[in-house]
């Protein structure tokens, strides 16, 4: 920052909102704003294998939307939007989008990170490799092969669309996630000076950058039938990418990017090998630093670029637990079964009995992510009786989020061989006073949460 009086702006684009954020020199938020974004689930009840899309026009304008009205307010407190010193960028990981590079068109809807359409081609893989093993390429990316992440989603897009296939074959293909989408159109796009980059944290989520190198691997690319020229060029997490090309804060550099689970793990200031976090949101994801050296785990963890904080620093990596869904079930239990009026209301509903009365809920609506990684698992409610009530499925439903949670540290104990001593948690469940209780009796160490309090 380049004085005291300046200030930073933060584009903060989840899987169910946008959000835009000022803050102070003393890291005070200054003003905010937050849109909803609209959930597509195509033929939901139709197939066996949940899709889950966003519209990426929708992706951008809600972010525009936010960035207006924030300085809206600015201009109210007497603060021009000019006296920011720079923004930043942090997304929703692994959601995937393709466009074209003549129109800056997306060929399709973002295919968001939980969708989990493409197991057949995860099965089609591990198959054709010699090793049968869903491990094949672990070895170079630090990931399973899994729905989860964008290489599976490039995948599909070019196996399906005719329109996809024509621009991989001109040349004019560009392939990306959230980040990306957004730093282009931002820096100008197609009428501008639009910068087509991503950073070392949101690539080594593709499944196609080489996790020791940090390049792009044509190995990897070619296994995924990927043209490597569709893809952004990857730089550090922080650095100047351009400035902001139109709107009220035009001229302002946008200068760092980060995923938003290593977003995290940079805010709770896990700058020290054997620090963890964990984000308590839509889905849960623990990230324990490594240092600078990548650990491949061999207890289904994922190995993971924690951050790089400068084009020539040198980069330090984590080992990650990810659970694909933790606040959502708290929102299934509001919208499908109508047991909480409001998620707000867990604690009240949950607290109600001393403890879950033998009802376990294991919520895996799209598969269990670590350390089981099982695509064919779907959600159950188990140990019901007579007396079982909302209660205790308002409980169990708490109990499920820490229950995965102590599964994850568990494994990363015994592949970092250290001990962790404290766990740092944010997100939106971590307004559940009970669940942290929960997690910190389960886990048997100290939880810590931020100050500031956080949504997705």
């Amino acid at each position: 920052m380049a004085n005291k009086s300046g200030y930073v702006g933060s584009i903060d684009q989840g899987t169910t909102s946008s959000r835009f954020f000022v803050f102070d020199h003393a890291g005070k938020v200054v003003a905010s704003h937050q849109v909803p974004i609209q959930q597509y689930h195509p033929h939901a009840g139709q197939v066996a294998l949940p899709w889950h899309e966003h519209d990426p026009k929708e992706i951008l304008s809600s972010v525009e939307t936010c960035m207006n009205e924030v300085a809206a307010k600015l201009e109210t407190m007497n603060i021009s939007p000019s006296e920011l010193q720079a923004i930043g960028v942090t997304n929703q990981r692994e959601t995937t989008i393709c466009w074209d590079a003549t129109t800056s068109e997306a060929f399709y809807n973002a295919i968001v990170w939980s969708d989990a359409r493409t197991k057949t081609i995860v099965h089609q893989l591990a198959d054709a490799h010699p090793s049968k093993s869903r491990d094949c390429i672990k070895d170079k990316c630090g990931l399973p092969l899994t729905t989860y992440f964008s290489g599976l989603k490039l995948r599909w897009m070019l196996n399906e669309l005719p329109s996809v296939q024509e621009a991989a074959k001109n040349g004019t293909l560009r392939c990306c996630t959230v980040d990306s989408w957004l730093i282009y159109h931002l820096t100008g796009g197609i009428k501008g000076n639009g910068r087509f980059v991503t950073d070392i944290t949101n690539a080594s989520r593709t499944m196609l950058m080489d996790i020791r190198a940090r390049t792009w691997c044509s190995d990897l690319c070619e296994f995924f039938g990927v043209p490597m020229s569709s893809l952004p060029e990857i730089r550090s997490s922080s650095e100047v990418y351009g400035k902001i090309a139109a709107g009220p804060f035009a001229g302002v550099p946008l200068a760092g990017c980060l995923g938003d689970q290593q977003a995290a793990v940079v805010g709770q200031k896990c700058f020290n090998q054997g620090e963890a976090k964990s984000t308590y949101g839509t889905g849960c994801f623990m990230l324990f630093n490594t240092g600078e050296e990548p650990v491949l785990s061999k207890h289904g963890l994922l190995t993971t670029v924690a951050y790089q904080l400068g084009a020539n620093a040198t980069p330090s990596y984590a080992l990650e637990g990810s659970i694909s869904v933790s606040g959502a079930a708290v929102a299934w239990l509001q919208k499908n079964l109508g047991i909480i009026d409001d998620v707000k209301d867990i604690d009240e509903v949950a607290g109600a009995v001393p403890d879950n009365g033998g009802v376990y809920f294991v919520p895996s609506f799209n598969g269990l992510f670590a350390p089981y990684w099982r695509d064919d698992a779907r959600g159950c409610i188990v140990g019901l009786t007579h007396y079982a009530n909302k209660h205790h499925i308002a409980r169990a439903t708490l109990e499920a989020t820490c229950f995965q949670s102590r599964a994850i540290l568990d494994a990363m104990n015994l592949d970092s061989g250290v001990k962790l001593q404290k766990l740092r948690v944010d997100g939106g469940l971590t307004r559940s006073h009970l669940c942290m209780q929960i997690q910190a009796d389960m886990l048997n160490i100290p939880v810590g949460k931020r100050v500031m309090a956080a949504n997705d």
